[in-house]
């Protein structure tokens, strides 16, 4: 079985949990001197092992630094619409898997919510956390507060999904920029807001011939664009 994998805040030489982190150390039933993995959610892992084991929180001790999971070519943003229910954590975990660097929600004209409480925007970093230990990632998605989609910035390239479009993006990925990739809501974007995108610089890209879920297009895009950079 693959050692254990634990976020901390940076590689030390050694290192505190605290009470969550502890809780799972006794749940998967680890013993002082068993060893485990640490990441630092900006691309450093390395080995550590159990020191110090008690009821709220642990000790680690330092090991030697391993060479991570290979990541995108360039950082990929993934900038999504407000979803309803529980879609926004299946979005942010897949994005996780996917090799997305950052997560930046979005107020849009059809958006299924205006806002998010702070307590969900910490459930979702919680969630990108435990996609990044699953998935063997030493890098944690930033997972952003919403913005009106007028306000949005980007760096290098915006591609954004949108029904009807003819333009693929494999036609125009390069991978020599960052990348942001953009989903609307259920209703889709309007046609203003694509306009608007387009007038500053992004390119509206296909999807295929079928009109994919809320959910299911911000999968769809960023796979393709994960399947080009490997």
């Amino acid at each position: 079985m693959a050692p254990h994998r634990v976020r901390v805040d940076a590689l030390a030489p050694q290192m505190t949990l605290g009470p969550r982190e502890t809780r799972h150390l006794h749940v998967l039933r680890l013993r002082e001197g068993d060893e485990v993995r640490v990441f630092d959610g900006q691309g450093t892992e390395a080995a550590a092992t159990l020191t110090r084991l008690e009821e709220a929180h642990a000790v680690l001790t330092l090991g030697e630094r391993l060479t991570g999971v290979a990541e995108t070519p360039q950082p990929v943003t993934l900038a999504v619409a407000l979803l309803k229910g529980d879609k926004l954590a299946d979005v942010v975990r897949a994005a996780t898997e996917l090799g997305a660097a950052r997560v930046q929600l979005l107020v849009t004209r059809h958006a299924d919510a205006r806002e998010i409480g702070a307590q969900k925007l910490l459930r979702l970093r919680r969630v990108a956390e435990e996609a990044s230990k699953q998935s063997r990632r030493a890098v944690t998605p930033e997972v952003l507060a919403p913005v009106p989609l007028g306000e949005l910035t980007w760096q290098g390239k915006l591609f954004v999904a949108q029904p009807g479009a003819t333009a693929r993006l494999t036609d125009h990925l390069t991978w020599d920029a960052p990348v942001t990739v953009l989903t609307g809501p259920e209703g889709g974007l309007s046609d203003a807001e694509v306009a608007a995108l387009t007038a500053r610089g992004a390119v509206a890209v296909t999807l295929g011939p079928r009109i994919l879920r809320a959910e299911t297009a911000p999968v769809a895009l960023l796979g393709a664009l994960v399947a080009t950079g490997v």
